[in-house]
């Protein structure tokens, strides 16, 4: 898996961070291209669940670093650090039930698990690396699963069905009541995305079926945003070389229909890496007409573009920007590489500092529109012994003239925070998940959020959502490489949160946890 990968990304190190703006003009026409299959499965409950590998213990290849950022000199405290919290942040009690991994249903072979998951009408669905599962929402049982994740494209042919490669999205179309599920095929050429959209809310029901191919274009570390006028992908390409991120829109409409699709994509030069898609998270649509909103970091600031598609006339479809945003300086967690501390071994563990974290959640408030995102940051240190926190901004008016409402980076103490996720309920309180460690504490899960009356920049005193028992050992440094925080669509107020932990001290032995929690303004 990620063969190709593994013999670059020890040697790629780049510089996409000092690229001057693009107009629409310079990106070119969109290129398009027909799913190369497409096809209807029969209900998933009625498919057998191909077990999922269990093997030798393998390390997933790193996704190709992007280069950091060195935005603060030596000795000098990031900008936007929150100085104080002095109320525990004001949820109610999370609930929390395992996921997969040890002691739910699932022995992992493979590191890190890339945890994600979503949340629909009355399922949560968590995937990570190689398994996906289907739980009740109100019990926390386990109705589908564990089940490798090509048993989704079980008869599909083709690389979707023989592969299981993993770098997997599990997502909740909420205007449509659909879930969208995603990851690599990449075993051979041609380098494949598969994706799936459910005919009903029910995830063990049908799925519209779709194979996207990209040749020779390696397509890592895909991020998928809903949006209505297409579901937007983005990815790291590279051939021999790093080629830059692609951005792709995929027809939804047609998608949704179980019709043929199209895909409309543009490739950005090698300035450019890790790039988020904004996630539509609000029961209001954004502004008819409006693009899809593209976000990376830069150096002490962010680019954001705009595409917009037109599936009638593709010639008319533009991709605009980047559009620099100047934020409060910073120096990307651990040089974009690993110095997360645990106790009782000298492993350190892996920030994945080099890019945003997933998602880059959008609502629409009528009189605004807002983004919230957020990425590991340096708080003080060097990149041997470094204390990480959470730098997370609030974005407005992104079709007009972006701006950053508000930034801060979150670290009240000396632990390492990392590995974050942010969204945003419908009365404005946000959420912050992420993993914490150091050389006393063991990796463990906790969250903090913010209510609109909050001073500016700031969250509140972080609550526990799981405790971590264990380090992981010497070798293996990987951890993520995402979580994910999501937003119930039917209340709009609850968040659920899935990442990694262990139980005991090891390798290749992780647990996850998902647990949901709400604001209790938010009714």
């Amino acid at each position: 898996m990620k063969r190709l990968l593994c013999s670059l990304a020890g040697f790629l190190f780049l510089g996409m961070l000092t690229a001057s703006a693009q107009s629409g003009e310079a990106w070119g026409r969109a290129e398009v291209s027909s799913a190369a299959r497409h096809d209807v499965s029969p209900p998933l409950r009625d498919i057998k669940p191909i077990p999922p590998r269990f093997g030798p213990p393998h390390e997933k290849p790193r996704p190709i670093p992007l280069g950091h950022v060195e935005g603060l000199a030596e000795g000098e405290n990031d900008p936007a650090l929150q100085s104080s919290a002095n109320v525990l942040v004001g949820t109610t009690s999370p609930v929390t039930f395992d996921g997969l991994g040890v002691g739910g249903g699932y022995t992992p072979d493979a590191a890190p698990p890339d945890t994600n998951g979503a949340v629909g009408a009355t399922q949560y669905v968590q995937w990570v690396n190689e398994a996906f599962a289907v739980y009740s929402k109100t019990t926390g049982a386990r109705l589908y699963g564990p089940a490798a994740g090509n048993t989704i494209w079980t008869g599909f042919g083709g690389p979707c069905q023989s592969s299981n490669d993993g770098d997997p999205i599990a997502q909740y179309d909420k205007a449509a009541n659909r879930w969208v599920m995603t990851q690599l095929a990449v075993s051979s050429t041609p380098y494949t995305q598969c994706l799936a959209v459910s005919t009903t809310s029910d995830a063990t029901g049908s799925w519209n079926r779709y194979a996207f191919s990209y040749g020779t274009q390696f397509n890592d570390y895909p991020k998928l945003g809903v949006w209505p006028d297409a579901y937007y992908i983005t990815y790291n390409i590279f051939t021999s070389t790093f080629q830059g991120s692609k951005l792709c829109a995929l027809d939804r409409a047609k998608m949704l229909a179980g019709q043929a699709a199209t895909q409309q994509c543009f490739q950005l030069s090698s300035s450019f890496g890790g790039v988020l898609p904004a996630d539509l998270d609000s029961a209001t649509a954004p502004p008819a007409g409006a693009p899809n909103y593209m976000l990376n970091f830069g150096n002490n600031s962010l680019n954001l573009w705009k595409f917009h598609v037109d599936w009638a006339t593709p010639a008319n479809t533009t991709l605009t920007g980047p559009t620099s945003i100047p934020v409060a300086a910073f120096t990307s967690a651990c040089g974009g590489g690993a110095c997360i501390t645990q106790p009782s071994t000298s492993q350190k563990l892996d920030s994945l500092g080099d890019r945003l974290m997933y998602r880059l959640a959008y609502r629409n408030f009528g009189t605004y529109e807002s983004l919230v995102v957020n990425h590991s940051v340096k708080v003080s240190g060097n990149r041997r012994n470094q204390v990480v926190g959470v730098r997370w901004y609030e974005l407005r008016s992104p079709n007009a003239t972006p701006t950053v409402y508000q930034q801060g980076t979150y670290s009240p103490d000396s632990n390492r925070r990392w590995m974050g996720s942010i969204a945003m309920d419908k009365v404005g309180d946000i959420a912050l998940g992420y993993s914490v460690s150091s050389a006393s504490l063991f990796p463990s899960i906790r969250y903090t959020g913010r209510v609109p009356t909050d001073p500016l920049g700031t969250m509140e005193l972080e609550s526990n959502l799981y405790d971590g028992t264990g380090s992981q050992l010497q070798n293996l440094n990987r951890w993520g490489d995402y979580s994910a925080m999501a937003i119930d669509p039917v209340d709009q107020c609850t968040f659920w949160y899935t990442t990694e932990y262990l139980k005991t001290s090891g390798t290749f032995n992780w647990s996850t946890r998902i647990g949901h929690f709400k604001f209790p303004g938010c009714q």
